[in-house]
């Protein structure tokens, strides 16, 4: 059975496969799926308490990258949070516009949207 049919098979209700990641940085390839429901107006460290409450947690800016290219559908027109606070300001957190398609930094207070993901490593 391919990787691919396995993680499609493991699919929870509400749950969309997004695609692969390819591993950077020494960090294994893994399957990204994206799970049901949504949070909105919440700023990014309820988002955060959200995703984990789920068993999931906030995508990665290359994450949302590829959530943006493959499943934009399964989105809001609106801004979502990222997991990766901007390099040396730490107060600002990087998300995806889902409008326009654009990543950018907002502050933590900032009430935005959030989705959860999971992973799955490449057998």
């Amino acid at each position: 059975m391919s990787d691919n049919k396995h993680v499609r098979d493991t699919l929870g209700e509400g749950e969309h496969y997004a695609g692969l990641i390819l591993g950077k940085d020494g960090e294994p390839d893994h399957h990204l799926v994206l799970m049901g429901g949504e949070v909105a107006e919440a700023g990014w460290a309820p988002a955060t308490s959200w995703a984990r409450a789920l068993g999931g947690e906030l995508p990665t800016r290359r994450e949302l990258s590829l959530l943006f290219a493959n499943l934009k559908e399964q989105f809001e027109r609106e801004w979502y949070w990222s997991r990766e606070p901007q390099a040396g300001h730490p107060h600002l957190v990087w998300g995806q516009n889902f409008a326009s398609g654009i990543q950018t930094v907002y502050g933590r207070a900032f009430r935005g949207h959030a989705r959860a993901v999971r992973r799955m490593p490449v057998e």
